[in-house]
């Protein structure tokens, strides 16, 4: 961060700074640097590596039961084979402790990632989160939102985190009307920060995976309806359409920042 920087400077006609990112998926060396030369940082969630679907000997899963099995798992999940890819799991997973396992694992995690995280943060979960450890790890200077609002800079910035419902069964996936009633609790905001994007086919599309990830419909609703001057989101990884406008929005996927390793970076 800028040193001395107060974010409320910019109605002294100071400019200011923010970085987002989304989708860390473990890569804490990047995330301590990620809020260098910014106001504040805000990150979208997905903190969590349990695999990668580039690199089968990262995360939480091929700790514990190796590249050659978590290759198996991304082949099944890639061709949308999930009740084989479920019956894999149960295998590997049979006589273990499947929640101390995951749980004690994402808390090392967690406790190396919060750690990075400068001042000020400001994040919301991804899908692949677990909310109900963040308040154990989250720093003063981290002020986690989900459902609230709140200024930066003179902008009002609302905050949505979480996913929708899907066969991937991720850990915070929530229904679509519980997670319309958190967009729908933001009212009018300047930006609106959420881990999923509006369903939007071109914005959904994941060129890799070859599938379309799950956005939210009541999102864009919102967008259209409220007029923000951005939405700004992540959990796509490698999209068809990394922006588009829709009506006076600025629609913005902010990046795989696991991959890049760089910050989406919003000025004014």
């Amino acid at each position: 961060m800028r040193a001395g920087a107060n974010i409320r400077d910019a109605a002294a006609g100071r400019r200011t700074r923010v970085h987002v990112v989304s989708d860390v998926h473990g890569n804490t060396e990047a995330l301590a640097r990620a809020g260098d030369g910014a106001d504040a940082l805000i990150c979208l969630g997905d903190l969590v590596l349990f695999l990668d679907y580039a690199d089968h000997s990262r995360g939480i899963f091929p700790d514990l039961f190796g590249a050659e099995n978590t290759g198996r798992l991304v082949a099944l999940r890639t061709a949308r084979r999930f009740d084989e890819a479920r019956a894999l799991g149960r295998t590997l997973w049979a006589g273990l402790d499947r929640e101390a396992a995951i749980t004690g694992a994402v808390r090392r995690q967690y406790a190396e990632m919060f750690a990075a995280l400068p001042t000020p943060t400001y994040a919301t979960y991804g899908n692949v989160d677990m909310p109900d450890l963040w308040s154990e790890y989250a720093a003063p200077g981290t002020t986690v939102l989900d459902g609230e609002r709140v200024e930066i800079g003179g902008l009002v910035f609302g905050f949505a985190g979480g996913g929708l419902r899907t066969p991937m069964r991720t850990p915070y996936e929530i229904g679509d009307e519980e997670y319309a009633a958190k967009i729908e609790a933001l009212g009018e905001v300047d930006v609106l920060c959420t881990h999923i994007p509006p369903e939007v086919p071109e914005l959904v599309y994941d060129t890799v995976a070859r599938r379309f990830e799950r956005g939210s419909r009541a999102l864009l609703d919102a967008i259209r309806r409220t007029r923000p001057r951005y939405s700004l989101f992540g959990h796509v990884h490698q999209p068809l359409a990394r922006r588009m406008r829709i009506g006076a929005t600025e629609c913005v996927n902010v990046g795989h920042f696991a991959a890049t390793g760089r910050p989406w970076v919003l000025e004014w």
